[in-house]
């Protein structure tokens, strides 16, 4: 995943602290956290990481 672009929520401060970022690697979304950007990471179907978001909203 060394060619990911990975995207850090603007609600994550500048700290590194308890964060996750996330990467579109179409056709799925990976997930890994920003304390550990050499670890693994989580790969789900780009389809259940939308229904994930919009559930997380309401």
């Amino acid at each position: 995943m060394g060619t990911a672009t990975w995207h850090k929520s603007s609600y994550s401060g500048g700290t590194g602290g308890e964060c996750l970022e996330v990467a579109d690697l179409k056709p799925h979304i990976a997930i890994r956290d920003s304390k550990n950007q050499h670890g693994p990471a989580l790969l789900f179907p780009a389809g259940a990481w939308s229904v994930f978001v919009e559930s997380v909203k309401h």
